[in-house]
């Protein structure tokens, strides 16, 4: 697939196609391929696959699974984090549904359980550059997963104070990482993981492929150049900004660099998170930073109305917390050779629209679907074809929306109900004020739990 460009409209050559016909549920399968797995996605590493690796931002919904993976599956694991999200729940008011311990009680657990050591290091990577080199430099890792950013989108455009530290905090830190990495004089293998969110939403006119996208430049050169980027809030921005900075690095200093752009994250639990009660994942369900598929399940499993924002004609790509893990011990396997530029999956398994979700939730639930006020700037409609064979052709077999699996975060839910606040379950940061004004009428303390309703 080609398509024409002039470079005068590169900046806006995401928005000058025509959106496809309507696509439904598409699950994404593995493709044939002659790539073999370094190492295999599903069984223990040997003694010569060993890795070790630094997780930045180790203690968050991603990184904490992800970390107990890779050490579960025998890489050596260093965690470093700022702890700047559970900073963040002080400053919401709004804490985990799940009751997460600090990071050196899961890592002593983690220990009890498994008998493996997981490092934990308190680091703010976009502050703290010389500790950032010196632990480089002493651990020197064979990779490096940067999940140390800020991110939710909503959260990004609550007011100018968020959005100054999303900028500030997510691409200082991606840039510290690529000038420690350099300083360091290691061959280091950054994982980063991006979103699908840099593309823009149904506006490549096809299927968007994986980073890169062949063009025809005037005169009639062909060329494959990094896809256009879209972003539709600070938050996505600031991930746009990381995939140039991560373009230049390569280039300038030969870094090794795998860029993943991920869905929208479901699910709660891991294989090894549920070995522990001190291991458990971090759970949000707030308006801020709950996931669209997560907030639906809490707010079902609560009795309350599904709050699906706009006309629920979004569609997005969704991966579950447990692939997350999975890709990323792929991406660490199979990095790219020095001298070859960024490699970039699409990490996804499925699209639906949101719609099509919330009545998947409350048709296994019994819970009404309401539709309010859309918060955020974005299109009512839109569809999405996303390629992901990069992965499925390194051996991942996607887990899809599946009602079985919902039970797990339905449990969840209910296991820890009381901790649950229902006036953060409506959204509370507004793209402008338009969207603003548009959600005035929204009541927070108008949600009520079933126990409350039947009390009232």
């Amino acid at each position: 697939m080609k398509f024409t460009l002039l470079l005068s409209i590169l900046p806006s050559f995401a928005v000058s196609f025509t959106a496809p016909a309507a696509l439904g549920v598409k699950t994404y399968v593995a493709a044939s391929s002659n790539v073999v797995l370094n190492a295999e996605a599903n069984g223990d590493v040997n003694g010569s696959d060993k890795k070790k690796v630094i997780v930045l931002g180790g203690d968050g919904f991603c990184g904490w699974p992800t970390s107990l993976h890779l050490s579960d599956k025998g890489h050596d694991v260093v965690i470093v984090d700022n702890l700047s999200r559970r900073n963040i729940d002080n400053e919401l008011g709004c804490d985990s549904l799940t009751p997460i311990k600090s990071p050196e009680v899961r890592c002593k657990a983690w220990k009890e359980v498994s008998g493996k050591d997981i490092k934990f290091v308190n680091l703010d990577v976009a502050k703290d550059y010389d500790q950032l080199v010196q632990l480089i430099k002493d651990e020197k890792p064979d990779s490096i997963v940067h999940f140390a950013e800020q991110r939710a989108a909503p959260y990004s455009m609550k007011n100018s104070k968020s959005k100054r530290y999303t900028v500030d905090n997510n691409v200082s830190g991606a840039n510290n990482l690529c000038c420690a990495v350099v300083d360091s004089d290691l061959d280091v293998h950054i994982v980063h993981l991006g979103t699908m969110g840099v593309y823009g939403y149904g506006t490549s006119g096809g299927e968007i492929p994986e980073g890169y996208i062949d063009v025809i430049l005037p005169g009639g050169r062909e060329s494959n150049i990094l896809h256009p980027a879209y972003p539709g809030s600070v938050y996505h921005a600031t991930k746009c900004l990381d995939a140039l900075l991560w373009q230049f690095y390569q280039k300038n200093d030969q870094l090794r660099i795998t860029d993943l752009h991920q869905g929208i994250v479901w699910g709660t639990n891991t294989p090894q998170t549920v070995k522990d009660e001190r291991l458990v994942n971090r759970f949000d369900y707030d308006g801020d930073y709950g996931t669209v598929l997560n907030r639906f399940l809490m707010q079902a499993s609560m009795g309350v109305p599904l709050t699906v924002y706009g006309t629920g004609g979004q569609t997005r790509a969704f991966i579950h917390i447990t692939d997350t893990a999975r890709c990323i011990e792929i991406a660490i396997n199979n990095p790219p050779v020095a001298g070859e530029r960024v490699e970039i999956f699409n990490q996804v398994a499925e699209t639906r629209r949101v719609r099509d979700v919330a009545n998947l939730v409350a048709d296994m639930t019994g819970v009404d679907v309401n539709f309010i006020p859309n918060p955020r700037q974005e299109a009512a409609e839109n569809e999405l074809d996303v390629a992901n064979k990069k992965f499925c052709n390194l051996g991942l077999d996607p887990i899809t929306l599946d009602t079985g699996l919902f039970d797990e975060v339905t449990k969840i839910v209910k296991k820890y109900k009381e901790r649950c606040d229902p006036e953060k379950i409506l959204p509370a940061s507004f793209w402008n004020k338009k969207r603003a004004e548009e959600c005035a009428s929204l009541d927070p303390s108008s949600i009520k739990f079933e126990s409350e309703k039947e009390t009232a």
